[in-house]
């Protein structure tokens, strides 16, 4: 069983293309957020975790999702985390993660995706996305293969930089830049609600025809990556940065 947790698309895409080599079923865990649903699934293949890399770790909302979600049947569980550079030392925490659940961790693989989160890095233009793209397509099916054989997946070295900036950093990185504070929206808005549709945490409301943020938000970068009419601004760190958004709906 599949599940992915995506803001501008390079999980969900990953995802898809994992469960497509696999054979597997597939599961949003936008929707579960959206729906408010921590329910309870079973499966008897291996449970496999798609998501972006938030501050070299996995996001903590989906961490927190799948700490009060049930999961029955198979204990192997695979992740799988796209990433602009690299994913630091998340394999440690997701390990914590599946002692917790009850998971027979079977490793962590990263993927080099378009970086998207322009709120606080410079974004690749849309051909270097697409070149990105493409040499990334027989990672995720290497990956998605020694999934479906039953094998583990190869584990990285880990630096003490690693350590730090999955450690010490992801704290103050939440700490200090995760918040909505900054987005605003200008004349150029055609009141379309995408924002509002694609927000996971349902943090975004159209009032006046505007989007307003509501303080719960994660930084999954959605709402100004899809925005069709390059309406949504965050601060002044993403003016004149590429808009990167291959979500499918």
């Amino acid at each position: 069983m599949i599940f992915y947790f995506s803001g501008t698309g390079n999980s969900q895409l990953a995802a898809k293309k994992i469960a497509d080599i696999t054979e597997d079923e597939l599961i949003s865990i936008n929707q579960q957020l959206r729906e408010n649903q921590t329910g309870a699934f079973c499966s008897d293949r291996p449970f496999v975790f798609v998501t972006p890399t938030y501050a070299w770790r996995i996001p903590r909302i989906v961490e927190e999702w799948i700490r009060d979600t049930r999961f029955d049947g198979n204990r192997d569980a695979y992740f799988v985390l796209t990433c602009g550079d690299n994913c630091g030392n998340a394999a440690k925490y997701v390990h914590e993660l599946c002692a917790v659940k009850g998971f027979h961790f079977r490793g962590l693989a990263q993927i080099a995706m378009p970086e998207n989160y322009l709120a606080m890095f410079p974004t690749p233009g849309g051909a270097e996305c697409r070149e990105i793209l493409q040499k990334a397509d027989p990672v995720i099916e290497a990956i998605s293969k020694t999934i479906k054989n039953g094998e583990p997946l190869p584990q990285k070295h880990i630096s003490p930089a690693d350590r730090i900036m999955s450690g010490p950093v992801n704290g103050m990185f939440y700490a200090l830049f995760v918040h909505d504070k900054k987005f605003t929206v200008t004349d150029a808005c055609v009141s379309c609600g995408k924002c509002a549709r694609r927000c996971p945490l349902n943090n975004i409301t159209l009032e006046d025809g505007k989007p307003v943020w509501h303080g719960n938000c994660t930084h999954c970068m959605a709402c100004i990556g899809g925005c069709p009419a390059k309406a949504i601004e965050y601060g002044a760190k993403s003016r004149s940065r590429h808009r990167y958004y291959i979500a499918e709906e």
